[in-house]
């Protein structure tokens, strides 16, 4: 629980109407109707391979993705790391990814602390996504001083952002012929699949394991799965197993998860609209985007508006149940499928208000402020 201007309960005016949390794609409620999806779920033990409703999650998703197994964790994270640390099996060996990838930068350190390799992140040049050659030119070749490239991993979504299908092929062919390994960070792969109507499979010609999360816009209470050969995932399994993760009774949230792809997934491309709609309303004020907004997130810099978003933005939009995150004149903003119309509509008016008030506002601007704003 944090204050606001007063405001208790999480800091939302009214905890008792609908909060709109614009936070994460993460941050999704279970329905009724998933409840009584889970109330009719197996209830055996998945360590011991035995509850139907985590195998037919397993199987349906790799179908989905033309992989022959697939192996139901408890996050994101665990999928990737699961992932690489089954592909990395003998120091020294290091990855490459792009340097925004959160299995880099967002995961504690997981690869150098569980496979025991070093990281090469590559800078896309053009800002969206990694190519063949900043790959390529990064690959470390086995020689006695260094730790030679094993896997090459790639995100889609980033930022929302889509990986074009035609760069990842390429990308592909590029590192199988060099005798590496492909992963997928495809927590958001799902939004890139319902914008671009590529089928999973598609893309998982692509890739020698596949980590897609169920919590994020596929709206599941918890959870993520790995995809890849049978015995790949075997292997993935004993260290899951190892890292703690083997669960009991995880037919319900398989089953959640499962009822979640079929009836949730279909609508990510009406809540990248909401998305777009939203992120046109506020350059249409004054606000600039950091990057191109592709699926349900928006990268906003208030800057040229004279914006803070803790102490401008935040507290107006958390007296209209909005939660957003974000410091200085920086913020992430997540659509789902529970974030509608009233939302979007709620959110430019307020920021309408906000711009209003600080041209009201007398210019006093330190220079220290001054300077810490210049490009």
């Amino acid at each position: 629980m944090y204050i606001v201007n007063g405001l208790k309960n999480n800091g939302v005016a009214n905890p008792h109407a609908k909060v709109y949390d614009l936070r994460s794609d993460t941050e999704t409620a279970p329905t009724e109707e998933m409840f009584e999806v889970m109330k009719q779920a197996s209830r055996a033990d998945d360590v011991f391979q035995e509850d139907s409703s985590c195998r037919e999650l397993e199987e349906y998703v790799a179908d989905l993705c033309g992989h022959e197994a697939g192996l139901f964790c408890a996050s994101g994270t665990m999928t990737n790391q699961l992932g690489l640390l089954t592909h990395l099996r003998c120091p020294p060996h290091s990855v490459v990814c792009d340097s925004r990838a959160h299995v880099f930068l967002l995961e504690a350190g997981g690869i150098s602390f569980h496979a025991r390799a070093s990281v090469s992140p590559v800078i896309a040049s053009n800002g969206v996504h990694v190519t063949k050659e900043e790959i390529e030119a990064n690959v470390i070749a086995k020689d006695l001083y260094s730790a030679p490239t094993k896997v090459v991993s790639l995100e889609n979504t980033l930022s929302g952002m889509i990986f074009p299908l035609s760069e990842i092929r390429r990308i592909s062919d590029m590192a199988r012929h060099r005798g590496l390994a492909m992963h997928l960070d495809g927590a958001r792969l799902w939004n890139a699949s319902e914008e671009t109507g590529i089928p999973l499979k598609e893309y998982g010609k692509n890739f020698d394991s596949m980590s897609l999360c169920l919590s994020k816009g596929v709206g599941a209470p918890i959870g993520s799965i790995l995809v890849g050969n049978a015995d790949f995932i075997d292997r993935a399994r004993h260290h899951r197993k190892l890292f703690g993760g083997g669960w009991r009774q995880a037919g319900p949230l398989a089953a959640v998860a499962k009822y979640c792809i079929e009836n949730v997934v279909p609508t990510m491309k009406s809540t990248h609209q909401l998305a777009r709609r939203l992120a046109d309303g506020l350059v249409a004020q004054g606000i600039d985007l950091q990057i191109p907004v592709h699926t349900n997130m928006i990268m906003i810099d208030t800057s040229r508006a004279g914006i803070d978003i803790q102490n401008d933005l935040l507290p107006p939009l958390l007296e209209h149940n909005i939660r957003i995150g974000g410091m200085g004149t920086k913020a992430r903003i997540v659509l789902h499928h529970q974030i509608d119309q009233v939302a979007v509509d709620t959110f430019l008016n307020v920021v309408s208000q906000v711009i209003a008030a600080k041209a009201d506002q007398p210019l006093d601007i330190p220079v220290r402020r001054m300077v810490s704003m210049m490009p």
